[in-house]
């Protein structure tokens, strides 16, 4: 079984993205910057609560996208269920606080209650 993963022959490469069969496995540093500006309190923040939320939202769906070409690849649905269960810990988290932004992510990545 060969994999598809690019790696950098030297250096670090932060746009590079992991690739496993022609589905992007881990989010570029370009759509992470551009997930955690969108949702940021304030100019330096990258781990409140929502953007903790955006990411794993984020990887999610992307994460779902490729469980449904691959259907029984049952390590990355562990991953996944993992980090359904993060999201669901930070999202009761923020109800105890700000109810506003709470609201907002809901409606804007369509969770329910």
């Amino acid at each position: 079984m060969s994999h598809n993963i690019s790696v950098p022959e030297r250096g670090l490469d932060l746009n590079r993205k992991v690739v496993y069969n022609g589905v992007h496995i881990m989010l570029s540093t370009k759509t992470k910057t551009k997930v955690i500006g969108k949702h940021q309190i304030h100019e330096k923040d990258t781990g409140s609560s929502a953007v903790q939320i955006a990411l794993l939202s984020e990887r999610i769906d992307s994460l779902a996208e490729h469980l449904k070409k691959y259907k029984k690849d049952n390590h990355s649905r562990r991953g996944l269920l993992k980090m359904v269960a993060k999201r669901k810990s930070l999202l009761e988290y923020l109800a105890s606080g700000d109810q506003k932004v709470l609201l907002d992510l809901r409606k804007k990545f369509g969770l329910k209650k």
